[in-house]
């Protein structure tokens, strides 16, 4: 299944308190259950005034219907091409 980064523009996003955290966390796991698709949220990372997010499913337009159903902005999603860390040196 491909992996997709998505960038969200939340202005203020680096200042959410852990409950406004977990609720769109809560908000995302259940539009993810109703989705009726394979779709799996692997990460998320907040900083400054962004989410990036990190997905698995089928295609970008399931990502975008998650982000619509969600009511999250999926300002930027790209399908990971390579994933590389310091280990890649070795290879």
């Amino acid at each position: 299944m491909p992996t997709y980064l998505i960038e969200r523009n939340i202005p203020g996003a680096g200042g959410l308190g852990q409950d406004q955290l977990r609720d769109i966390a809560l908000k995302s796991n259940k539009v993810v259950a109703d989705l009726g698709v394979p779709y799996t949220w692997i990460r998320s990372y907040v900083a400054g005034d962004k989410i990036y997010c990190v997905h698995e499913t089928d295609d970008v337009e399931t990502i975008r219907e998650h982000a619509r159903c969600g009511g999250f902005p999926a300002d930027l999603v790209v399908e990971v091409a390579a994933e590389i860390g310091p280990e890649t040196a070795d290879s």
